[in-house]
């Protein structure tokens, strides 16, 4: 195989890997906890927030529990949703080397 040819795989690659960023960058990612619901996009941004209006303010400490909940949940679906788009291209790099 020729270094062009390398070269132009490589940089197939790159933008197909550009582009699964960027589909995953768009999708959001809900977490519901009792009395929160947080949501964040793939870029790992919170986007929403949404707290029971129902709370008592005695539960404050309940709630900022399951705001952490909720965020890390979030954050973790869209962690697991880049990983698997970007995935398919580690396999691929093996085919280079």
């Amino acid at each position: 195989m020729n270094m062009n040819m390398i070269m132009k795989q490589a940089q197939e690659m790159q933008k197909k890997m550009e582009k699964a960023q960027e589909n995953v960058g768009k999708q959001l990612f809900t977490s519901k906890q009792q009395l929160v619901e947080v949501e964040v996009n793939g870029k790992k941004e919170v986007t929403k927030i949404n707290i029971d209006k129902t709370l008592n303010t005695d539960d404050i400490e309940m709630l900022e529990d399951m705001l952490l909940i909720a965020l890390n949940d979030a954050l973790g679906k869209a962690s697991a949703e880049m990983n698997k788009s970007l995935g398919q291209f580690g396999q691929g790099l093996s085919g280079l080397f």
